[in-house]
């Protein structure tokens, strides 16, 4: 009974431990501070400032898709890339912090790859 009761616990603190997993990207985002992946976004907060971070989110945005909406006022990006539609938000913290946010679905599924390299891509491109 006891290792039945054991099995169900541990199964069940696996299944939520899926739900949100962080990852580190290492030196290939310096000047990030906090960085958290969910199921379908990446998100980093950084002390790059948010002019270069929206030029940079402007360029890998148009290379790597169609730009739907863009909005340089509200930090947001729309577009469409490789069969998934994808959302970038820049939102000022601080005057010296800046979170981008980084959210990608495929056929209304989460698409980790696309948004994980997007928001590296993002991040390394600022000038």
């Amino acid at each position: 009974m006891k290792r039945f009761f054991s099995f169900i616990l541990l199964s069940l603190f696996l299944l939520s431990a899926c739900g949100c997993a962080p990852l580190i990207i290492g030196a290939a985002a310096g000047g990030l501070g906090a960085y958290a992946v969910t199921r379908d976004t990446v998100q980093g907060d950084t002390d790059k400032n948010y002019e270069g971070l929206w030029d940079s989110a402007l360029s890998v945005a148009r290379s790597r898709g169609l730009i739907q909406q863009e909005n340089a006022a509200t930090g947001y990006i729309e577009l469409g890339a490789e069969q998934s539609k994808v959302w970038i938000k820049l939102v000022r913290l601080t005057q010296a912090t800046t979170r981008v946010k980084v959210s990608a679905r495929k056929y209304h599924f989460p698409n980790m790859e696309l948004a994980q390299d997007i928001f590296v891509k993002i991040i390394t491109g600022v000038k």
